[in-house]
C-alpha cells in the first residue's frame, strides 16, 4: 500500500530495483558483525578467560556506542549527508569487526568491538532516513526489506556458523569473525559504486542547513525509545546468553538449533510483517499479541527441557522480530519530510541507553547467585516493559491518523 506523499517532499526516487537490495544488505551488514559473537562465544569464553559479567559487557559495549554515537549520527548526516555518513559507518563498523579477530586479551576484545560499534551507531539513523528518501511512496515495503535484511543476517549467522563455518576454518572463533565479515565488505562496495544520490544529498553537499537536535519533549520519541530499548536489550542479553545457559544445564548439543530457531523464526516475523498492509502498523495488535508470546517464550527456555527449549527460543525470537519491526519503522512514518534522521537519532539514544545495561545486569545475576536462570529475569522484565511501552504508542499514533 503506497503512503501519501507529504507536502514538500520529493517525488522523483530512485528506482526499487536498485534501493531495495541496497537497504536489504545494509540491513543484513550491521547484525552480521554483532550476531557472529554468540554462536562462538564459550570459544571466545575460554581463550581469553573470560567471566560472565565480561561477557555481559562484551555484548553490551556495542549498545552503549549505539546510545551515545546516535545523536552525533544524526549531526553528521545534516553536515555531511546521509549517503556519506551510511557509505562511512559500514565501512568502519565492518574493518572494525574483522580487527576483533587479531585481539590477543580481553582490552583489545574491547577496543575493537567499541569501533564496530561507532560504525553502526552513526549508520543506524541513516537507515530510516535512506529508507523515506529512497522510496518516500513506498516506506513501509523499503522498511520491511531493511528490517528483513536485519533477520536473515542473524538467521544466517547462528543458522551456519557452527555446522558449516566453524569446521571450514578449523573451528577458530578469530577466523570465523574474519568469514561473517566478507558481506560487509561487498554491502560497502555496492554503496560506494550503486547507490543513488538524492536532491537532499547534493543540497546538502552545496552547504544548506538541516536540524539534527533530537525533540526531548517529544512524548512519542520517549515511547519509541523505551518501545525499542526494551526489544533490543532482551534479543542481545538472549543470544549472548543461551550458549552459556545450555551448557551450565548440559545441553551444550543444543545450542545451534536452539539459537538457529530463536533467530530463524525472526524470518517468519518479518514475512508476516512484510504482507501486512501499511494501515494496520501503527495499531496495537502486534504488541498486544507477540509480546506476552515473547514473554512466554523466554520462560520457557527456562522451565522446560528438550525440545520444548528450541520451541520456547521460537516463540520468543517470532515475537521479538514483530514487535521490532513496527518499531523500528516508525521514525520514517511519523517525522516529517527531513527529519527522520533526528527522530531517529533520539529514539536510538534512548533505546541503547536502556539496552545497554540489560546483558551486564544479566551475567551478574548469574554471577551473584550463582543461578544460571536468574540471568533470563532482566530478559522477562523486559519483555512485560516492550509489550506495555509499545502499545501505549501504537494507541497514541492510531489518534494522530
Amino acid at each position: 500500500m503506497n503512503r501519501p506523499m507529504p507536502p514538500g517532499e520529493v517525488r522523483a526516487s530512485p528506482s526499487l530495483l536498485v534501493v531495495l537490495p541496497l537497504l536489504w544488505l545494509a540491513g543484513a551488514t550491521i547484525r552480521i558483525p554483532l550476531l557472529a559473537v554468540p554462536p562462538v562465544i564459550r570459544l571466545i569464553h575460554d581463550d581469553l578467560h573470560m567471566s560472565e559479567t565480561q561477557v555481559g559487557l562484551l555484548m553490551g559495549m556495542p549498545l552503549a556506542m549505539f546510545a551515545l554515537a546516535a545523536v552525533p549520527g544524526s549531526l553528521l548526516i545534516a553536515r555531511f549527508g546521509v549517503l556519506a555518513v551510511a557509505t562511512s559507518g559500514l565501512a568502519i563498523a565492518t574493518l572494525a569487526a574483522a580487527a576483533r579477530a587479531a585481539a590477543g586479551d580481553i582490552l583489545t576484545l574491547y577496543a575493537a568491538t567499541l569501533v564496530m560499534g561507532a560504525g553502526v551507531a552513526i549508520f543506524q539513523p541513516a537507515l530510516p532516513t535512506l529508507v523515506r528518501l529512497w522510496a518516500p511512496a513506498r516506506t513501509w515495503l523499503a522498511n520491511a526489506v531493511s528490517t528483513n535484511g536485519m533477520l536473515m543476517g542473524v538467521t544466517l549467522v547462528a543458522s551456519l556458523s557452527i555446522p558449516l563455518v566453524l569446521p571450514a576454518v578449523g573451528g577458530s572463533w578469530r577466523r570465523d569473525l574474519l568469514v561473517w565479515c566478507v558481506p560487509g565488505l561487498v554491502t560497502v562496495a555496492l554503496f560506494v559504486l550503486a547507490a543513488p544520490r538524492t536532491r537532499e544529498d547534493h543540497a546538502t553537499a552545496n552547504g544548506a542547513q538541516r536540524r539534527w537536535w533530537p525533540n526531548w519533549r517529544s512524548s512519542q520519541l520517549w515511547l519509541l525509545g523505551i518501545a525499542l530499548g526494551s526489544n533490543n536489550a532482551l534479543f542481545f542479553a538472549s543470544n549472548a546468553f543461551v550458549p552459556d545457559y545450555l551448557t551450565s544445564i548440559g545441553q551444550s548439543g543444543m545450542i545451534g538449533v536452539t539459537l538457529a530457531w530463536l533467530n530463524g523464526a525472526q524470518i517468519i516475523g518479518s514475512f508476516l510483517m512484510l504482507a501486512m498492509p501499511e494501515r494496520l502498523q501503527r495499531q496495537s495488535w502486534p504488541f498486544m499479541i507477540f509480546g506476552p508470546v515473547t514473554l512466554i517464550g523466554l520462560i520457557g527456555i527456562v522451565v522446560s527441557d528438550g525440545v520444548w527449549i528450541v520451541v520456547s527460543a521460537a516463540a520468543a525470537g517470532l515475537g521479538a522480530a514483530v514487535t521490532f519491526i513496527v518499531t523500528f519503522g516508525l521514525p520514517a512514518i511519523l517525522s516529517p519530510p527531513g527529519e527522520v534522521h533526528r527522530m531517529a537519532g533520539g529514539m536510538f539514544t534512548i533505546s541503547y541507553g536502556i539496552a545497554v545495561v540489560i546483558p551486564v545486569i544479566c551475567g551478574a545475576f548469574w554471577d551473584l547467585t550463582g543461578l544460571p536462570w536468574t540471568s533470563f529475569l532482566p530478559m522477562i522484565i523486559c519483555a512485560v516493559g516492550m509489550t506495555i511501552f509499545g502499545t501505549a504508542l501504537t494507541m497514541q499514533s492510531a489518534k494522530q491518523q
